[in-house]
Protein backbone atom coordinates (compact mmCIF):
# COMPACT_ATOMS: atom_id res chain seq x y z
CA UNK A 1 0.00 0.00 0.00
CA UNK A 2 1.17 3.28 -0.72
CA UNK A 3 1.99 5.65 2.17
CA UNK A 4 0.65 8.43 0.38
CA UNK A 5 -3.50 9.20 -0.27
CA UNK A 6 -5.19 11.32 -2.62
CA UNK A 7 -7.59 13.93 -1.54
CA UNK A 8 -11.08 11.76 -2.89
CA UNK A 9 -9.55 8.71 -1.60
CA UNK A 10 -9.34 10.45 2.17
CA UNK A 11 -12.92 11.63 1.74
CA UNK A 12 -14.18 8.86 1.12
CA UNK A 13 -12.76 7.13 4.31
CA UNK A 14 -13.77 10.20 6.76
CA UNK A 15 -17.89 9.86 4.96
CA UNK A 16 -17.31 6.38 6.30
CA UNK A 17 -15.64 7.64 9.75
CA UNK A 18 -13.30 4.44 8.90
CA UNK A 19 -10.30 7.12 9.39
CA UNK A 20 -8.32 9.35 12.14
CA UNK A 21 -7.47 12.56 10.52
CA UNK A 22 -4.27 13.90 12.01
CA UNK A 23 -3.65 17.96 11.24
CA UNK A 24 -0.03 18.52 11.04
CA UNK A 25 0.53 22.30 10.19
CA UNK A 26 4.07 23.51 11.66
CA UNK A 27 6.63 25.74 10.47
CA UNK A 28 9.90 26.41 11.90
CA UNK A 29 9.92 29.56 14.28
CA UNK A 30 10.22 32.58 12.20
CA UNK A 31 9.90 30.66 9.36
CA UNK A 32 6.04 30.87 8.54
CA UNK A 33 3.34 33.40 6.83
CA UNK A 34 0.90 33.30 9.47
CA UNK A 35 -1.50 31.41 10.25
CA UNK A 36 -0.37 28.16 10.65
CA UNK A 37 -0.37 25.43 13.68
CA UNK A 38 -3.53 25.75 15.87
CA UNK A 39 -4.78 29.13 14.28
CA UNK A 40 -4.60 27.55 10.34
CA UNK A 41 -6.82 24.51 12.58
CA UNK A 42 -9.51 26.89 13.75
CA UNK A 43 -9.96 28.69 10.62
CA UNK A 44 -10.66 25.63 8.87
CA UNK A 45 -9.52 21.74 8.47
CA UNK A 46 -10.43 18.67 6.93
CA UNK A 47 -13.62 17.50 9.14
CA UNK A 48 -13.40 15.25 11.74
CA UNK A 49 -9.13 16.10 11.91
CA UNK A 50 -7.67 17.00 15.06
CA UNK A 51 -4.76 19.23 15.59
CA UNK A 52 -1.43 17.31 16.40
CA UNK A 53 1.16 19.34 17.39
CA UNK A 54 4.57 18.24 15.90
CA UNK A 55 6.62 19.56 18.89
CA UNK A 56 5.06 18.04 21.76
CA UNK A 57 2.96 15.35 19.73
CA UNK A 58 6.08 14.06 17.92
CA UNK A 59 9.05 14.80 20.41
CA UNK A 60 10.87 15.27 23.28
CA UNK A 61 11.86 18.62 24.24
CA UNK A 62 14.74 19.93 22.98
CA UNK A 63 18.12 18.90 25.10
CA UNK A 64 20.98 17.06 24.54
CA UNK A 65 19.05 14.70 21.78
CA UNK A 66 18.28 17.45 19.39
CA UNK A 67 15.84 20.12 18.77
CA UNK A 68 12.78 17.34 18.08
CA UNK A 69 14.04 13.73 19.95
CA UNK A 70 12.15 10.92 19.77
CA UNK A 71 9.62 10.93 22.88
CA UNK A 72 9.45 7.90 25.16
CA UNK A 73 6.86 5.18 24.04
CA UNK A 74 4.53 5.89 26.73
CA UNK A 75 5.11 9.53 26.20
CA UNK A 76 3.67 8.99 22.58
CA UNK A 77 1.33 6.21 23.31
CA UNK A 78 -0.67 9.14 25.76
CA UNK A 79 -0.23 11.57 22.88
CA UNK A 80 -1.93 9.38 20.18
CA UNK A 81 -4.48 7.63 22.24
CA UNK A 82 -5.73 11.58 23.03
CA UNK A 83 -5.58 11.92 19.35
CA UNK A 84 -7.45 8.92 19.04
CA UNK A 85 -5.35 6.82 17.08
CA UNK A 86 -5.92 2.99 17.35
CA UNK A 87 -4.66 0.02 15.84
CA UNK A 88 -7.32 -0.96 13.87
CA UNK A 89 -8.22 2.04 12.42
CA UNK A 90 -5.96 3.67 9.77
CA UNK A 91 -4.37 7.17 10.08
CA UNK A 92 -4.20 9.88 7.58
CA UNK A 93 -1.79 13.01 8.16
CA UNK A 94 -1.29 16.67 6.85
CA UNK A 95 -0.37 19.38 6.56
CA UNK A 96 -0.24 23.21 4.31
CA UNK A 97 1.15 21.30 1.01
CA UNK A 98 4.52 19.59 0.98
CA UNK A 99 4.00 17.07 3.71
CA UNK A 100 7.11 17.82 5.43
CA UNK A 101 5.57 17.76 8.87
CA UNK A 102 2.84 15.34 7.78
CA UNK A 103 6.30 12.80 6.90
CA UNK A 104 7.36 12.97 10.87
CA UNK A 105 3.26 11.99 11.92
CA UNK A 106 4.16 9.09 9.46
CA UNK A 107 7.47 8.34 10.27
CA UNK A 108 6.56 8.64 14.37
CA UNK A 109 3.36 6.66 14.23
CA UNK A 110 4.90 3.73 12.10
CA UNK A 111 8.51 3.80 14.12
CA UNK A 112 6.37 2.86 17.24
CA UNK A 113 4.53 0.23 15.56
CA UNK A 114 1.40 1.73 13.63
CA UNK A 115 1.33 -0.56 10.34
CA UNK A 116 -1.94 1.79 8.11
CA UNK A 117 -0.83 5.47 8.25
CA UNK A 118 -0.66 7.36 5.18
CA UNK A 119 0.24 10.79 4.34
CA UNK A 120 -2.41 13.56 2.14
CA UNK A 121 -0.56 14.09 -1.06
CA UNK A 122 -0.45 17.72 -1.55
CA UNK A 123 -1.93 18.43 2.01
CA UNK A 124 -4.58 21.14 2.63
CA UNK A 125 -3.91 22.98 -0.66
CA UNK A 126 -4.68 19.59 -3.10
CA UNK A 127 -7.94 19.42 -0.75
CA UNK A 128 -9.25 23.04 -1.41
CA UNK A 129 -8.07 22.11 -4.91
CA UNK A 130 -10.59 19.15 -5.27
CA UNK A 131 -13.51 21.38 -3.93
CA UNK A 132 -13.92 19.28 -0.73
CA UNK A 133 -15.35 21.25 2.69
CA UNK A 134 -13.61 22.31 5.53
CA UNK A 135 -14.47 22.82 9.16
CA UNK A 136 -14.29 24.79 11.76
CA UNK A 137 -15.68 22.60 14.76
CA UNK A 138 -12.91 22.18 17.45
CA UNK A 139 -13.01 18.28 17.07
CA UNK A 140 -12.73 16.06 19.97
CA UNK A 141 -11.48 12.61 19.16
CA UNK A 142 -12.52 9.60 20.67
CA UNK A 143 -9.83 8.01 22.91
CA UNK A 144 -7.55 5.39 21.36
CA UNK A 145 -6.28 1.99 21.82
CA UNK A 146 -2.74 2.24 20.38
CA UNK A 147 0.20 0.96 22.00
CA UNK A 148 3.84 2.63 21.50
CA UNK A 149 6.36 -0.15 20.33
CA UNK A 150 9.52 1.53 18.96
CA UNK A 151 11.68 -0.15 16.70
CA UNK A 152 9.56 -1.01 13.58
CA UNK A 153 11.57 1.21 11.36
CA UNK A 154 15.35 2.04 11.50
CA UNK A 155 17.11 4.53 13.37
CA UNK A 156 20.89 5.51 13.32
CA UNK A 157 22.58 6.98 16.08
CA UNK A 158 25.75 9.15 15.27
CA UNK A 159 28.46 6.92 14.71
CA UNK A 160 26.33 4.43 12.85
CA UNK A 161 25.68 7.75 10.58
CA UNK A 162 28.92 8.90 10.32
CA UNK A 163 29.86 5.14 8.80
CA UNK A 164 27.29 5.28 6.98
CA UNK A 165 28.63 8.35 5.40
CA UNK A 166 31.85 6.62 4.58
CA UNK A 167 30.80 3.13 3.41
CA UNK A 168 26.78 3.58 1.94
CA UNK A 169 24.73 6.87 1.08
CA UNK A 170 24.25 9.46 4.24
CA UNK A 171 21.49 11.93 2.39
CA UNK A 172 21.68 15.64 3.83
CA UNK A 173 18.06 16.41 3.56
CA UNK A 174 18.33 20.64 4.44
CA UNK A 175 18.88 23.16 1.70
CA UNK A 176 21.92 23.38 -0.21
CA UNK A 177 23.57 26.46 1.61
CA UNK A 178 22.99 25.05 5.03
CA UNK A 179 24.80 21.85 3.90
CA UNK A 180 27.59 23.96 2.46
CA UNK A 181 27.79 25.43 6.11
CA UNK A 182 27.27 29.24 4.10
CA UNK A 183 23.57 29.62 6.58
CA UNK A 184 22.73 28.29 9.39
CA UNK A 185 19.66 30.10 11.05
CA UNK A 186 18.72 26.99 13.36
CA UNK A 187 21.52 25.43 14.89
CA UNK A 188 24.81 26.87 16.39
CA UNK A 189 27.18 25.69 14.24
CA UNK A 190 27.23 25.23 10.54
CA UNK A 191 28.66 22.77 7.94
CA UNK A 192 27.34 18.67 7.46
CA UNK A 193 28.35 15.00 8.54
CA UNK A 194 31.49 14.69 6.62
CA UNK A 195 30.85 12.79 3.41
CA UNK A 196 26.92 13.51 3.46
CA UNK A 197 25.06 14.24 0.00
CA UNK A 198 23.34 17.00 -0.21
CA UNK A 199 19.80 16.01 -1.19
CA UNK A 200 16.84 18.75 -0.25
CA UNK A 201 13.71 17.75 0.59
CA UNK A 202 12.25 20.30 -1.57
CA UNK A 203 13.59 18.25 -4.92
CA UNK A 204 11.28 15.48 -3.89
CA UNK A 205 8.15 17.58 -4.46
CA UNK A 206 6.66 19.46 -7.70
CA UNK A 207 5.23 23.03 -7.28
CA UNK A 208 1.81 21.65 -6.27
CA UNK A 209 3.57 20.85 -3.04
CA UNK A 210 2.64 16.91 -4.41
CA UNK A 211 5.32 13.96 -4.54
CA UNK A 212 6.89 13.39 -7.38
CA UNK A 213 6.07 10.22 -9.50
CA UNK A 214 8.19 6.72 -8.04
CA UNK A 215 10.05 6.29 -11.25
CA UNK A 216 11.00 9.94 -11.25
CA UNK A 217 12.01 9.41 -7.10
CA UNK A 218 14.23 5.97 -8.22
CA UNK A 219 15.96 8.38 -10.73
CA UNK A 220 16.77 11.72 -8.09
CA UNK A 221 17.55 8.88 -5.78
CA UNK A 222 19.78 7.01 -7.98
CA UNK A 223 22.06 9.92 -9.18
CA UNK A 224 22.73 10.59 -5.56
CA UNK A 225 23.95 7.11 -5.12
CA UNK A 226 21.17 6.11 -2.82
CA UNK A 227 19.63 2.72 -5.72
CA UNK A 228 19.48 0.78 -3.29
CA UNK A 229 22.58 -1.37 -3.47
CA UNK A 230 24.59 0.48 -0.38
CA UNK A 231 22.90 1.07 2.24
CA UNK A 232 21.08 4.56 3.31
CA UNK A 233 20.01 7.39 5.52
CA UNK A 234 18.87 10.62 6.25
CA UNK A 235 19.94 13.60 8.25
CA UNK A 236 18.40 16.99 8.39
CA UNK A 237 18.19 19.66 10.88
CA UNK A 238 16.45 17.89 13.55
CA UNK A 239 14.91 14.69 12.02
CA UNK A 240 11.76 16.55 10.96
CA UNK A 241 12.48 17.07 6.80
CA UNK A 242 14.64 13.87 7.06
CA UNK A 243 11.53 11.93 7.46
CA UNK A 244 10.26 13.49 4.62
CA UNK A 245 13.73 12.10 2.64
CA UNK A 246 12.73 8.56 3.94
CA UNK A 247 9.48 8.66 2.90
CA UNK A 248 10.06 9.62 -0.57
CA UNK A 249 12.91 6.90 -0.50
CA UNK A 250 10.48 4.34 0.63
CA UNK A 251 8.28 5.66 -2.63
CA UNK A 252 11.47 5.12 -4.53
CA UNK A 253 11.49 1.76 -3.44
CA UNK A 254 14.76 2.35 -1.34
CA UNK A 255 14.55 1.14 2.64
CA UNK A 256 16.01 3.95 4.47
CA UNK A 257 17.47 4.23 8.04
CA UNK A 258 16.66 7.90 9.89
CA UNK A 259 19.21 9.80 12.44
CA UNK A 260 16.80 10.90 14.12
CA UNK A 261 18.54 13.50 16.34
CA UNK A 262 20.04 14.85 13.14
CA UNK A 263 22.49 17.35 12.72
CA UNK A 264 21.08 19.14 16.47
CA UNK A 265 22.19 16.06 18.11
CA UNK A 266 25.91 15.69 15.90
CA UNK A 267 27.19 19.14 16.73
CA UNK A 268 26.54 18.30 20.47
CA UNK A 269 29.45 16.73 20.90
CA UNK A 270 32.54 19.21 19.71
CA UNK A 271 34.79 15.97 18.94
CA UNK A 272 32.22 15.19 16.00
CA UNK A 273 34.07 16.34 12.78
CA UNK A 274 32.18 18.88 10.84
CA UNK A 275 32.43 19.58 6.96
CA UNK A 276 31.99 22.71 4.69
CA UNK A 277 31.81 24.07 1.28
Amino acid sequence: MSPLITPAELAALVERGEVTVLDVRWRLPGQAPEPYGPAAYREGHIPTAVFCDLDTDLAAPPGPGGRHPLPAAETLQAAARRLGVSHAKPVVAYDDADSTAAARAWWTLRYFGHGDVRVLDGGIRAWREAGLPLSKDAERARPGDFTAKPGALPILEAAEAAALAAEGVLLDARAPERYRGENEPVDPVAGRIPGAVNAPTGGNVGGDGRFLTPPELRDRFAELGADGSVPVGAYCGSGVTAAHEVLALDLAGVPASLYIGSWSHWITDPDRPVETG
